[in-house]
């Protein structure tokens, strides 16, 4: 009895130190697989709390810098939409023809007399012909341009070159001008004539080869027919009979 009591306290307490042992075993062995899922966790959000305010920082800079860029391009836009209409034309036009005695024909259409020509051209008619068929009776002068699909149309009073018929008669090709210094003095001095015609003096810097200057001035009414078409009709002081002289603009 004595022998079977001691080994059952033998057997017991083996058994209860080997169970405390594997518990010492695993427990270690736990705890550390947990420290390290955790520190890898903290090391994510390390990484996550390092890098979030400088993403943020960045992010909101460059929709700063779109928005900016955006503000910018609408003020361009509506820039160039102030001067488009600065330089526009409206119902009522003053239109000026002018040219040397031996030169060829030019029309420069204002808004008022202090703006700058809206459009200006230059005719392959010499000036002298022009004054003849004037002279004559009422003139129609027709100025046509192609229509070009595969571009995208521009405004009828931008296109560059045209062709040119004088009461029905071809009479060569009109090209659109800028206004010069040269262009800009003849205005410039005819600028206090709101309806007549004359003769100025040729210029001082070798221009006088070219004899004097003739004009004709006087307030057009503009039709706008459509995209393709408007016309520019004289108006007579008197407001009865037919304007001495008209000019159509067409894109076919």
């Amino acid at each position: 009895m004595a022998k079977s009591s001691q080994d059952l306290s033998s057997k017991r307490h083996f058994h209860w130190s080997n169970k405390v042992s594997n518990e010492d075993e695993e427990v270690p062995t736990f705890n550390t697989s947990k420290t390290s899922e955790e520190e890898k966790k903290e090391k994510d959000a390390k990484v996550q709390a390092s890098s979030g305010p400088a993403s943020v920082a960045a992010t909101r800079k460059k929709l700063q810098a779109i928005a900016v860029s955006r503000w910018r391009s609408v003020l361009t836009t509506l820039g160039k939409n102030r001067a488009h209409l600065a330089q526009g034309l409206g119902p009522r036009v003053i239109g000026t023809l002018f040219g040397y005695r031996r030169g060829h024909v030019h029309f420069a259409f204002q808004r008022d007399p202090n703006s700058q020509p809206a459009f200006m051209i230059e005719l392959a008619t010499p000036i002298s012909g022009l004054v003849r068929e004037m002279a004559s009776g009422l003139v129609r002068i027709a100025l046509e341009c192609d229509r070009e699909e595969e571009k995208k149309a521009m405004r009828l009073l931008e296109e560059p070159l045209w062709r040119t018929y004088c009461n029905g008669k071809k009479s060569g090709f009109a090209t659109r001008r800028e206004c010069g210094p040269r262009e800009w003095k003849v205005l410039k001095a005819v600028q206090p004539i709101s309806m007549g015609a004359g003769v100025l003096p040729g210029n001082e810097d070798g221009a006088e080869s070219e004899g004097e200057i003739m004009y004709m001035r006087a307030k057009f009414e503009r039709v706008v027919g459509s995209r393709d078409s408007e016309a520019f009709y004289m108006m007579n002081p008197d407001s009865h009979g037919a304007p001495e002289l008209s000019i159509y603009l067409l894109r076919v």
